[in-house]
C-alpha cells in the first residue's frame, strides 16, 4: 500500500496519457479509414491534458522540482532560511487551497446547474470532479516536501548555531 502511495501520481499519469494516446491513434485511424473523426475525443484529449497537469504539479513538488527561486534563499544563514521556507510554504498551501476550493465551487455549481458537455452531452461535473481532488492531491505532496525540506534545514541550523 506504501509503494502505491509513493507512486500514485505516477501511475495515474500513466494510465491517463495510455488512454489519451488510445483515443488520439482510435481517432487518427478512423478519420483516416472513414473519412469521420470522433468529435468526442477532443474534449476527452483536453480534460485528460488538465488531469496531467495537475499530476504532473504533484510529481513536481513530491520530489521538489517545482518552480522556485533560490538565489537569496541559499545565501542566508540557516535560521533565516528556515524562516523564508515557512513563509513560502504557507503562501503555496493557501494558494492551493484557494485552487481547491474554487474548484470544488466550480463543480457545484456545475452540479447545480445540470450542465452538459459539448460532445459526449455528459454532465460536466464528470470532468472537473477532477480539478479539487487533482489541487488537494498537489497539496499533500506540497506539504510532504515541505515537512521534509524544513526538517533538513531546521537540523541544518541547529547545527549551525549549537
Amino acid at each position: 500500500m506504501r509503494l502505491l502511495w509513493r507512486n500514485l501520481e505516477e501511475l495515474l499519469s500513466a494510465l491517463v496519457f495510455l488512454a489519451m494516446t488510445g483515443l488520439g491513434f482510435a481517432n487518427v485511424m478512423v478519420r483516416y479509414l472513414t473519412n469521420r473523426s470522433f468529435a468526442a475525443t477532443e474534449e476527452l484529449l483536453i480534460n485528460g491534458l488538465l488531469i496531467l497537469t495537475l499530476l504532473g504539479a504533484a510529481i513536481a513538488a513530491k520530489r521538489a522540482q517545482h518552480l522556485a527561486v533560490t538565489v537569496i534563499d541559499q545565501i542566508l544563514p540557516g535560521r533565516l532560511q528556515l524562516a523564508v521556507h515557512l513563509v513560502a510554504t504557507c503562501l503555496g498551501v493557501l494558494l492551493l487551497v484557494l485552487a481547491a476550493w474554487h474548484t470544488f465551487e466550480l463543480v457545484q455549481r456545475q452540479i447545480a446547474s445540470g450542465v452538459r458537455s459539448y460532445a459526449l452531452f455528459i454532465p460536466a461535473w464528470y470532468y472537473t470532479v477532477g480539478l479539487p481532488v487533482g489541487f488537494v492531491l498537489v497539496l499533500i505532496r506540497f506539504v510532504e516536501r515541505a515537512v521534509v525540506d524544513g526538517r533538513a534545514l531546521w537540523q541544518t541550523g541547529a547545527r549551525a548555531h549549537g
